[in-house]
């Protein structure tokens, strides 16, 4: 039905910046919610860091607010992830999730590191 991609992810030193790309098989604009997500390492859960809903305005956890940002590009098939003064709390294996009709959808994930 909709199938997810992401790309970008990369070894990055901490204040540096990584910009994540997910290419989504149908127009974007027909999910009724996008939102990015990582799973840090030795954790079970996937956390979320951004999202937007249709209509709105995006959402980003308190966390990376001041770091993270989706830029409104405007892409027919494409949502990022712009992540900027990455800290080693910002490893983790990033997922793009987009709702379509009332089902989630997730991609494989990128791997962003940052050493310490």
């Amino acid at each position: 039905q909709v199938q997810l991609v992401e790309s970008g992810g990369g070894l990055v030193q901490p204040g540096g910046s990584l910009r994540l790309s997910c290419t989504v098989s149908i127009n974007m604009f027909s999910l009724e919610y996008m939102g990015w997500y990582r799973r840090t390492p030795g954790k079970s859960a996937r956390e979320l860091v951004a999202s937007i809903f249709s209509g709105g305005q995006p959402n980003y956890a308190d966390s990376e607010k001041d770091r993270f940002t989706i830029p409104t590009d405007d892409s027919e098939n494409t949502i990022n992830l712009q992540m900027s003064n990455l800290r080693p709390e910002g490893t983790a294996v990033y997922y793009c999730n987009g709702r379509y009709r009332r089902t989630k959808y997730w991609g494989q994930g990128t791997q962003g590191a940052v050493p310490r």
